[in-house]
């Protein structure tokens, strides 16, 4: 089963509404790569299953821009990117099991007293 393609993310601020359509599988790693129409923003979905190491999916957004150098002043291509990695045993967790654990994660994020800002500042 594959998601719709393209698929919309609405728009959050700063970020703009995303039509990601599907640009090229990744044969090795059982998935998809998708860009929106501007070419900024890329996502890429990944699932490995083994018998031995369990199943593994990767979700992968990254952004590309022109950024000024601080140190030349010159215009240069950066990409950054956040991914989730989402790792089970073979065995022992059901599909809603493995949704509470990623709800557990995204919800420390979220938490007041961590937050995403925290933690860019090397908060621990």
């Amino acid at each position: 089963m594959s998601l719709p393609d393209p698929f919309t993310i609405a728009a959050s601020a700063p970020t703009p509404a995303l039509v990601m359509a599907v640009v090229k599988p990744t044969p090795k790693l059982n998935g998809l790569i998708r860009v929106d129409a501007t070419g900024a923003y890329e996502i890429t979905i990944t699932h490995d299953r083994d018998k031995k190491t369990g199943e593994r999916h990767v979700v992968k957004v990254a952004e590309t821009k022109d950024a000024t150098n601080p140190y030349t002043g010159g215009l240069s291509r950066q990409t950054a990117f956040v991914s989730v990695v989402l790792q089970f045993p073979s065995f022992g967790w059901d599909a809603t099991q493995k949704a509470a654990l990623y709800k557990a994660l995204t919800d420390t994020i979220a938490d007041a007293e961590v937050t995403i800002a925290k933690i860019l500042q090397d908060q621990s």
